[in-house]
């Protein structure tokens, strides 16, 4: 069999960009619990992280002051002393299964991000082809299919420590992924069919053809709001961010899932956190934010070279990164439910009103006998 020089070369295009990918989100999630830590304290009245910085950037004139101030190198300190801290292994939890845990917890975040869009490459003549490592017409699927295998990371650490206490949290975040995991599909049915145009090139299960969907157009936020509000409640519920971090409730679990690990596994658990938040962030920017795209009705301002390339890119992050405050700004603001609000919210609120709106658009599009047009 002889080898494709021109085959072999895209494959090493596409594991850099995968490394690429891979990089920004660690990157994204490092500095985001940075932000929490920031945003935490100005809701508090406090400081905040200020003191971390490398030595020879602290000498710099004018520059290295406001980096001291912002604590900028937090996220590096934070990684190291994980990585140098004592590992301590219980001995009556099941070792296999315990250290296999993180990385099933932070797998499915890192592996969603390969069919997510995040902004379109303009060639010399102005044509665009989407930034996106594998463009599959059935994305949204792919990524329902494998973000839901982040919950066996919680479920396989609270069975694997032999307490009572993870055991509880592992139980907790299985009850809670099935509960929110039915009103979340749901509120996204409808977004299929209002984007399923006959005749057009792009699957209406395809990112890329969701966010071209919304090109010129109404962001689908304000065709479809009741969808992506189930969306962002669910998300909320899926990430296990407060009000409904169920599985490591600190006031009746002591840690949860987590109870039972230190150091560096601890700290895995802690960036997957942190890495399904950017991801669940860039997924909802991209199918109810426009993605790339500028404001609704409003064509893209930039130009159709790498310079728009640039722009696009750092719009869709502009949008990812307020999400993400947002993410944290609720968690700081909102008190934790009690576990059967938390049941009581996804069976009887969530799931009836992503069954009524389905049906009202079922109904909505086979009396019109085809999708709405989401130009004004």
């Amino acid at each position: 069999m002889e080898f494709d020089p021109e085959m072999l070369q895209q494959l090493g295009l596409k594991a850099l960009f995968a490394l690429l990918m891979v990089g920004a989100v660690m990157t994204m999630a490092g500095y985001s619990v940075l932000a929490e830590r920031k945003v935490s304290a100005w809701m508090q009245g406090r400081v905040g992280p200020n003191r971390t910085v490398l030595p020879f950037v602290e000498h710099i004139p004018l520059i290295g002051p406001f980096l001291k101030g912002l604590g900028i190198f937090q996220p590096l300190a934070d990684g190291l002393k994980f990585l140098f801290k004592e590992e301590i292994v219980p001995g009556h939890v099941n070792k296999v299964y315990y250290y296999m845990a993180p990385l099933v917890a932070l797998v499915p975040a890192l592996t969603t991000m390969t069919v997510l869009p995040f902004g379109e490459y303009f060639d010399e003549a102005g044509n665009s082809s989407p930034l996106i490592l594998a463009n599959l017409e059935v994305g949204i699927l792919f990524i329902f299919a494998v973000s839901s295998l982040g919950v066996y990371g919680i479920v396989l650490a609270g069975w694997s420590s032999n307490s009572k206490y993870p055991f509880l949290g592992g139980i907790r975040s299985s009850a809670q992924m099935i509960s929110y995991e039915l009103a979340m599909g749901l509120s996204l049915l409808p977004i299929f069919l209002w984007v399923s145009v006959p005749g057009s090139e792009d699957s209406a299960l395809s990112l890329v053809g969701i966010v071209n969907s919304q090109n010129d157009g109404a962001w689908l936020i304000l065709v479809q709001p009741l969808s992506a509000l189930i969306f962002l409640v669910a998300l909320f519920a899926e990430t296990n961010r407060l009000p409904f971090d169920m599985p490591e409730s600190e006031t009746d679990l002591v840690g949860g899932f987590h109870t039972e690990y230190g150091s560096f596994k601890f700290g895995i658990f802690f960036v997957a956190e942190y890495a399904h938040i950017v991801v669940g962030s860039a997924i909802f920017t991209t199918i109810f934010l426009g993605g790339w795209h500028f404001l609704p009705w409003i064509a893209d301002p930039w130009p159709a070279t790498w310079i728009g390339t640039l722009l696009g890119i750092g719009w869709f992050l502009a949008k990812t990164v307020c999400l993400i405050f947002f993410f944290i700004w609720i968690r700081w603001t909102i008190p934790r439910f009690r576990y059967d609000q938390v049941m009581n919210l996804g069976w009887t609120k969530l799931l009836p009103l992503a069954l009524i709106n389905l049906i009202v658009y079922v109904l909505l599009v086979t009396w019109l006998d085809q999708p709405p047009s989401a130009t004004p």
